[in-house]
C-alpha cells in the first residue's frame, strides 16, 4: 500500500485537493504543472489577476521584493514576504504565509499553511494549517548517496519512489520547530510535532506525536 495525498491532507478551499488526492505525495508533486494549469481553468477572473500559468488572488500581498517563477497560483488572502522566492511550480491555498526571505519550491500549500522567514520547502506539500517555523528545511535531494532515488518508509514497508526529488508531506496541523530538518522523503501524520533543531529522517516516525 502506497501512501496517498488524502491520507495526510482532508480540505482545501480552492479545488486542489480532487487533482492530487489519490497521487502519491511524490506523484503529486511532480505533476504540479499540470495540477495549476487544471486549478486556473476553474477559477473566477474577475477575483484573480491571472497571466498565463501565474494566477494571484487580488485580496493576496505580494511584497515588492518577492519573486514569483513559472507556474505559480496564489490564493486568498495569502501573504508572501520580501525576498522570498516562489519557483517551479507553487501552489498556496487561501490564507497561506510565506515569510521573508523564504523559499518554496515545486510545492503545495494547503489552506492556512504557514512557512516562517528563512525556512526551505522543496517537493513538498503542506497540509492545511501546518506550521514551520523560521529556518527550517523540508530537504528534497539526497546529495550524500550515490542512487539519488528517493525511498519512502510507510506502515512497516520502504517504498521505491521512482524520483530523485521529494521533499516532505506534512499533514494536517503539523508543526515543524524552528531549525528542524526533515530528511528527503519524510511522510508526517495529521497532527505530528518535530521539536525545534530535530533531524527527522525519513525512515523513521514523527519525533513527538499527539
Amino acid at each position: 500500500m502506497k501512501p496517498l495525498v488524502k491520507d495526510f491532507v482532508k480540505n482545501s478551499q480552492l479545488p486542489i485537493l480532487q487533482f492530487v488526492e489519490d497521487l502519491t505525495p511524490w506523484d503529486a508533486v511532480a505533476n504540479i504543472e499540470f495540477v495549476i494549469k487544471s486549478v486556473i481553468e476553474t477559477l473566477d477572473a474577475d477575483e484573480y489577476y491571472i497571466d498565463n500559468d501565474q494566477a494571484v488572488h487580488k485580496s493576496a500581498t505580494i511584497e515588492a521584493t518577492a519573486q514569483l517563477k513559472g507556474a505559480v497560483i496564489v490564493g486568498p488572502n495569502c501573504f508572501v514576504a520580501n525576498g522570498s522566492l516562489l519557483r517551479g511550480g507553487v501552489i498556496l491555498d487561501a490564507d497561506c504565509i510565506v515569510g521573508h526571505c523564504c523559499e518554496v519550491k515545486t510545492s503545495i500549500m494547503f489552506m492556512g499553511s504557514k512557512v516562517a522567514h528563512l525556512s526551505f520547502a522543496g517537493d513538498s506539500i503542506l497540509g492545511c494549517c501546518a506550521n514551520v517555523e523560521g529556518g527550517a528545511i523540508l530537504a528534497n535531494y539526497r546529495n550524500e548517496l550515490d542512487d539519488k532515488q528517493i525511498i519512502v518508509s510507510y506502515k512497516g514497508q520502504r517504498i521505491a519512489t521512482g524520483v530523485a526529488k521529494f521533499g516532505a508531506i506534512l499533514g494536517d496541523d503539523v508543526k515543524v520547530g524552528a531549525n528542524a530538518v526533515t530528511a528527503p522523503g519524510t511522510l508526517l501524520a495529521i497532527a505530528s510535532v518535530v521539536g525545534r533543531g530535530e533531524l527527522v529522517e525519513s525512515f523513521g516516525v514523527p519525533l513527538v506525536s499527539k
